[in-house]
């Protein structure tokens, strides 16, 4: 007498770790994700983890959670895994303001961003 189970909205060989309220541009943080994109989980992590950009390491944090769901939720193997997205979406912006001379206000903006990560196991050919 219990509700049906919701169908999975990834493919079976798939995992995604969604990204809420970065406090970044999504020009900014989809530099950051255009690095890892297509690449092994293992190597976008080393990326990651050497980066100067300073939302690399909540995107790291991301991709971890990514792999983490990967392993525990849907059993796949960590060693195959390969980031087949990595997309960015805006969120809110904060609106704040500065007054400037003779009487303006200078409008600043301090926008957020989401980042949707997926992993995608894949068979290495031999």
């Amino acid at each position: 007498m219990s509700k049906d189970k919701n169908p999975r909205r990834v493919a079976d060989n798939e995992a995604m770790a969604k990204t809420r309220m970065l406090r970044t541009s999504g020009q900014k943080l989809n530099l950051v994700a255009q690095m890892i994109r297509g690449k092994k989980v293992g190597k976008a992590i080393t990326d990651l983890t050497f980066s100067k950009k300073r939302i690399a390491d909540d995107v790291k944090k991301c991709l971890q959670s990514a792999i983490a769901n990967a392993e525990n939720n849907h059993n796949l193997d960590v060693d195959e895994l390969v980031v087949a997205e990595a997309y960015v979406g805006k969120n809110l912006t904060m609106k704040r303001g500065r007054p400037r001379a003779r009487g303006r206000f200078g409008k600043i903006l301090k926008p957020f961003s989401e980042l949707t990560i997926l992993v995608r196991q894949v068979e290495e050919q031999k």
